[in-house]
């Protein structure tokens, strides 16, 4: 009886004319209840199939007469509750519970303890904010379950087989799920960690993340859903998380201050604007202290913010889900599209202004000119910088507002996002402050001067005989005299030679 709008069970006496019914296949049609007096004369029954009805409460007694049933479909329903005892009858029989894309509100940790010899079971499309591992504990014989979210799959460490098997960043074997993953964690860190030694700490700070995800993907490998949960509750979990809270906090307010002092500088050339040494250290040590508190708060109250940094097997807050608790979920809302969107817009807004400035000011002065020449030189370097930051920031961005709207987000988003997107700023941030300054470039130019010049000294050396002396003729014209020492004509340095 599949797909034939049937409206409600037959009579209760149905099954005493089929005495030997052990199949009910009643898929496709619009039953709405459901109750013991119309199922109690089949007691035969051991596979009943009743998906994609319009069931929407189910009494406890229910199945009470079912005691040989092995199999139940309420999947497709409209049931938003369902009692504590529902499935105790068949705590001996029942084999696979499918009650997947129900609109529950909630799972009783008790609802499935009577079901010891319960082989799959399904949940998907159903959200369980409270989940808990005793929920799944009294299940031994299960082998297969089926959540909505991967992150769930932790929960039920004892299950062999748990779909969905990844989250786009980890697996069910593994806390990154695929070698591109794997390999791209390691570049990035050397790249972010080694590159930013001795120029930006707080980017540095992201690589030092990157290799402890890295460390940890190898020690869980082939097993991580056994440890997910111990893992993203762990205290190395908080900690690398806290640390590329801080990285990426203190590398954008550090943007918008570098961003804004070359605004006044270019924008306001008159004016004695520039900060001193000592501003500029009170600046940079608030900077790095108002990045400390904003990823260390969510540490402090774990009632109030829940496993802020554990929501992933990354440990970064970026994906807000229904689990999450309210105040962690404002708290990370105001610091993604508060905070950083607010110093995204500054940052844009005064590169506009600077350049339009630069644009319309048409001064002919010498000694002004000259020196915006060097503004709009460096100017043209954080241009660069803030096109990186941009490509990194404005992606995270659609991914919290698509998330906040409980958008389907597709799970290899996320590992893209937070393998590379997030990092790509602080890998890059260290090329732009250095490799694109005249100074780092006359500095590399030299040394392949004098790496030449010697070059071709020990070949001339070689070409002469022993007996021959060696004279140096001529120098290489790369050469260059030392920056101290004063390059002075004759008649500058004596009046003599006028």
């Amino acid at each position: 009886m599949v797909h034939t709008s049937l409206q409600q069970l037959p009579h209760p006496s149905f099954c005493q004319h089929m005495p030997a019914l052990d199949w009910l296949d009643l898929e496709g049609n619009q039953i709405q209840t459901l109750n013991y007096s119309i199922l109690k004369t089949c007691s035969k029954l051991e596979v009943l199939l009743l998906m994609d009805n319009r069931i929407t409460r189910v009494p406890e007694d229910t199945f009470q007469s079912l005691w040989k049933l092995g199999e139940l479909n309420l999947s497709g329903n409209r049931i938003n509750e369902l009692p504590k005892n529902t499935f105790k009858n068949l705590s001996k029989s029942l084999l696979k519970l499918n009650i997947s894309y129900n609109p529950l509100l909630r799972i009783h940790p008790s609802h499935f303890n009577h079901l010891t010899q319960l082989q799959s079971l399904a949940l998907e499309g159903i959200e369980i904010p409270d989940i808990q591992t005793k929920m799944f504990l009294p299940m031994k014989n299960l082998s297969h379950i089926y959540f909505k979210k991967f992150q769930y799959c932790s929960y039920a460490p004892h299950v062999r087989s748990c779909k969905p098997n990844t989250d786009g960043i980890s697996s069910f074997e593994d806390l990154l799920a695929n070698m591109v993953l794997r390999v791209s964690v390691w570049v990035m860190a050397f790249i972010t960690c080694f590159g930013n030694l001795l120029v930006i700490g707080a980017d540095c700070l992201m690589g030092v993340y990157l290799f402890f995800v890295g460390v940890f993907d190898v020690k869980f490998r082939g097993q991580y859903n056994r440890n997910a949960l111990l893992w993203m509750e762990s205290v190395e979990c908080r900690t690398i998380g806290f640390l590329a809270m801080l990285s990426s906090e203190v590398s954008v307010l550090l943007l918008t201050y570098l961003t804004l002092e070359k605004f006044l500088v270019i924008v306001f050339p008159f004016s004695n604007l520039r900060p001193g040494k000592l501003q500029t250290g009170v600046i940079l040590s608030s900077i790095w202290l108002m990045g400390f508190i904003i990823a260390a708060v969510p540490l402090m109250n774990e009632d109030i913010f829940g496993n802020y940094y554990g929501r992933n097997g990354v440990c970064f807050p970026l994906h807000s889900d229904r689990q999450e608790k309210p105040t962690s979920k404002g708290y990370s809302t105001g610091i993604f599209l508060g905070l950083n969107l607010v110093a995204f817009l500054v940052i844009v807004f005064s590169y506009s202004s600077m350049f339009y400035s630069i644009y319309k000011t048409g001064i002919n002065a010498t000694d002004l000119r000259s020196r915006l020449h060097r503004d709009v030189a460096v100017a043209n370097r954080f241009f660069f910088i803030v096109f990186s930051d941009a490509l990194c920031w404005i992606p995270i961005f659609l991914v919290k507002i698509l998330s906040l709207l409980e958008v389907e987000i597709p799970d290899t988003i996320s590992s893209w996002v937070v393998i590379f997107i997030l990092p790509i700023n602080s890998a890059l941030n260290p090329i732009l402050y250095t490799l694109t300054t005249s100074f780092f470039r006359e500095q590399v130019e030299l040394l392949l001067c004098r790496w030449q010049r010697r070059h071709t000294l020990k070949k001339d050396r070689k070409s002469l005989t022993s007996s021959t002396i060696f004279v140096e003729t001529a120098r290489p014209q790369c050469y260059q005299p030392p920056a101290y020492l004063q390059q002075l004509s004759l008649v500058e340095a004596d009046p003599r030679y006028a």
